[in-house]
Parts: C-alpha cells; sequence; structure tokens
C-alpha cells in the first residue's frame, strides 16, 4: 500500500524541483506533485521513481494531510493552488530551503555558482568526488548524460548547482543563499536575470553575499581569469584560484585538444600533473578546473582526479548530438545568455572542425527577449556560420518597447559579413531551419526551454525525407 504524501511540490516538473523531488524520495520520503506540463527528461525521470504527479493546478486536488508544500519559484502567489495553501494555512517551505536544510547543512557542501557553467561544473564536481569514493550527495540543474540529476550519498559531502534566481514568490533572495557552503564556486559573474536584477552591480553584491556565507574551515573558490569573479571575490580571507594566469592556485600551464578531448597541464601547489575530459572548448576547461579545485581541496590526489574526469559522460543538452540523418547532425543547447551561445559555437568549432555551423537560436527567457543584450548577440551569433533566430518566446509579456529587435540583430550581422535570418513570427520553424540546411551541416538548436521539441522534431523530419 502507497504511502500517502508527505511532501507535496508545487510545481514537479522544474530541473530543480524534480530532481530535489527524487532525493526526497530515496531518502524515504512519500512524494508527489502537480504541474501544468511535463515533458523530458524530468517527466520521465519522475515516472522511473513512480512518483504520483497530476497534471493541471486544481485546489479541490491537494492532497489531505500533507506534511509540506513545496513551492518553487516558477510560481506566482495568483497560481490558484499556492492561494489554497495560504488560506488554509498549509506548511510550506521554498525548495531551496527544503534542499538546504535536509542536504546542505549537515554535510560539508560544495555549491556551485557563476552566470554560465555551473550545470557543467556541478556535474563535473560529483562525478569526480563519487568516482574518488567521496560518495556526495549531489542536486544538478540538468541531466548528466546516461545518470540522473540527483544522488543520495553517505560520505558526508553534497554537491549542489548554486543558482542566483530568486527562490520563491515569498523569498525574493537568491537560492544559493540556502545552502551553507563548505567551498563556494564563483566561475565568473555578468549580467544576467534583468526581470529581478537592475544592473550589475546587484548581482555582484548577491554573490559577495553567496561568499560571506563560507566558514572559517571552506574556502571560496574563484576564477581568476573572469573580472566579475575577481570582484567578488578578491577580498574574501580564504579564496582560492584559478586560472591561467601567475597568481592562481591551480593553474593551466597549457591545454588543447586531442581525439575530441580537452587535455591540460596543471600545477597545484608545487606539483604538475595533466588531465583530459571529454569536452571541448576553453569555458568548458575553465569548469574543468573549478571542479578540480574543489576536489584537490577536499584532499583528493591529483592522478585519482584526473582518471575520473576521463570517465566524465557529459550533461544533457550541452552541446548534446541527438542524431545525425543524411549528413546533418543535430544538436540541442541550452545556451541563451549572450556569452553562453559564443562560447557554445566557439565549442562546436573546435568539436566539429570545418563542417557548417548553423545556430538557431530562441531568446527564450525574460531577459534574452529584452534588448540589453542586442549588441552582445550580434557579437555571439557571428561565430556561426547562418544564425537564424527564432521569434522571442515572451513577446507577449514584453511591451513592443521592451522586446529585442530580431530584424535589427540580424541586420548588424549581415552588415558585419555574416550570414543571418530573422525567422518570421506566424512561419513554421521547423519547415523554415530545414530549408536551410544542407548535406555535412551542424545545426545547433540553443534555448533555454524545450524549443517546441525542435531537435527531435527536425530529427524526425530528416528521417521521413530518406
Amino acid at each position: 500500500m502507497q504511502k500517502p504524501c508527505q511532501l507535496y511540490f508545487l510545481p514537479i516538473g522544474g530541473t530543480a524541483m524534480a530532481p530535489l523531488a527524487g532525493l526526497m524520495h530515496e531518502s524515504g520520503l512519500a512524494v508527489c506533485g502537480v504541474d501544468s506540463i511535463l515533458y523530458p527528461p524530468m517527466s520521465e525521470l519522475l515516472a522511473e521513481l513512480g512518483i504520483p504527479v497530476r497534471l493541471g493546478f486544481d485546489p479541490a486536488a491537494i492532497p489531505e494531510g500533507i506534511d509540506q508544500v513545496v513551492i518553487g519559484n516558477a510560481l506566482p502567489r495568483s497560481n490558484p493552488e499556492v492561494q489554497a495553501v495560504l488560506a488554509r494555512g498549509l506548511p510550506f517551505t521554498s525548495q531551496a530551503a527544503a534542499l538546504g536544510e535536509r542536504f546542505c547543512r549537515p554535510a560539508r557542501t560544495v555549491v556551485v555558482a557563476g552566470t554560465h557553467g555551473k550545470t557543467t561544473t556541478t556535474a563535473l564536481c560529483a562525478h569526480i568526488f563519487t568516482g574518488c569514493g567521496l560518495d556526495p550527495t549531489v542536486l544538478i540543474g540538468g541531466v548528466p548524460c546516461g545518470g540522473r540529476p540527483w544522488r543520495l550519498g553517505r560520505g558526508g559531502w553534497t554537491v549542489v548547482e548554486g543558482d542566483e534566481y530568486n527562490t520563491a514568490f515569498f523569498d525574493k533572495e537568491p537560492k544559493f543563499l540556502h545552502y551553507y557552503p563548505h567551498f563556494f564556486v564563483v566561475g565568473n559573474v555578468e549580467f544576467d536575470h534583468g526581470d529581478i536584477f537592475p544592473n550589475l552591480d546587484a548581482i555582484v553584491a548577491a554573490f559577495h553575499a553567496g561568499t560571506a556565507l563560507v566558514g572559517e574551515h571552506g574556502a571560496v573558490v574563484a576564477n581568476f581569469g573572469d573580472a566579475g569573479a575577481r570582484t567578488v571575490a578578491a577580498d574574501h580571507p580564504r579564496v582560492v584560484w584559478y586560472g591561467h594566469e601567475r597568481g592562481a592556485d591551480l593553474r593551466c600551464l597549457g591545454w588543447g585538444h586531442a581525439d575530441g578531448r580537452l587535455v591540460a597541464s596543471l600545477a597545484w601547489r608545487g606539483t604538475t600533473f595533466s588531465i583530459a575530459a571529454p569536452l571541448v572548448g576553453l569555458h568548458n576547461l575553465d569548469n574543468v578546473m573549478a571542479a578540480c579545485t574543489c576536489a584537490l581541496l577536499a584532499g583528493l590526489d591529483p592522478q585519482a582526479v584526473d582518471a575520473a574526469l576521463r570517465s566524465f559522460g557529459g550533461v544533457r543538452r550541452r552541446l548534446e548530438v541527438v542524431g545525425e540523418i543524411g549528413g546533418v547532425t543535430v544538436v540541442d543547447d541550452f545556451a541563451h545568455h549572450p556569452t553562453a551561445v559564443r562560447l557554445t559555437l566557439e565549442g562546436a568549432r573546435c568539436r566539429f572542425g570545418n563542417r557548417r555551423i548553423v545556430a538557431v537560436f530562441e531568446p527564450r527567457s525574460l531577459t534574452a527577449g529584452r534588448p540589453v543584450f542586442a549588441q552582445a548577440y550580434e557579437e555571439a551569433l557571428l561565430a556561426a556560420d547562418l544564425a537564424l533566430v527564432a521569434p522571442v518566446f515572451h513577446r507577449h509579456r514584453l511591451g513592443a518597447a521592451d522586446v529585442l529587435d530580431r530584424d535589427a540583430v540580424v541586420r548588424n550581422v549581415r552588415r558585419r559579413g555574416g550570414q543571418a535570418v530573422a525567422i518570421p513570427e506566424e512561419t513554421d520553424i521547423l519547415t523554415t531551419v530545414r530549408a536551410c540546411l544542407r548535406p555535412n551541416d551542424v545545426v545547433i538548436c540553443m534555448s533555454s526551454g524545450d524549443f517546441g521539441g525542435l531537435p527531435r522534431h527536425l530529427l524526425e523530419l530528416l528521417r521521413d525525407e530518406r
């Protein structure tokens, strides 16, 4: 007989909520939840665990006798079930607070923060700690290839992705402030999330607050090569730097690619060692170095760290090849900030060589859909051989003056010698993308959402044509 639901996840399908539900389930609690829609991979993971999920918000359907409601930051106070929770006086908490209290406070916690790369860095750190026998508890805001975005460990370590976005409608502080860091990783700091942060100074202040939580036996692990990270971490009394520059505690002496892998020579406190990882691009080298620094601070042997790195499987939707048909390779990627878009395309160039790269970019987030990054997107999209810019996803929620002018972005890319097209709003995106492709192309679909299943549908269309 199934136990009554103890924790009710409202909603359950998000990239942080679903993994937390998995962690709570595996720790012995009865979990259930609701959402408006579910799509892979979170829908698959929840189904695999047998966690009951109801689709469609209905205050009358909230289970009786629950111990606590876990409310995610995707829901506003006006949501009908949120209103019912408040009206009935049901106990509630946020995703971040629930994770922090149960899995971070009792452990030595590695909090991986930064504007970009934190999902990959968290996955790398978790993979190294696990492979080297530290048996960590893990929560990642993305799905490792061939694995799950959570892990329940018993080794006294927790590795968690530290999101700077707000916690819930009732808690506007960053999520990572709930995670009790032993190591707080600052990979990079740039302006983002313009819907909640007015400027870069506000983001820097948020990261400063995160570093201030590190205790006397912990450390801030920061990227010496990133100006924002230096601003945030420079005055911390226990900062450990990684980077390419003199003065970095973990320093890269040289790097490159061999057989499709990143290879590098690193120096750490008088010891030089080599590493190899099945990744590409300078940005991923930074991610690897951040994870290595945490592992070395945790007392792991450099050779053991290298051995663990070599079996890293990557993260879904990070230059993830979903298939190749008719000579066209279809890639799915989560990139949405202009820096991430540029680095993704540069990494693709390392991976795919001289093949033509077609970038299909959807301005999905509220920040990506605003004009604030227009010039930066122009710079980023020049790294593709052809850039197709899809309609702004939230254009109907933004005023006309607050919507990214895609036509202007495309014109400026062309003016600078690039190839770009703004996909008309009423045009079928799938058909438009297919018409632009030719054999030997690599098409990279980039969006912070599911992009309407574009990579999958594109593969199906190419398959049907054969």
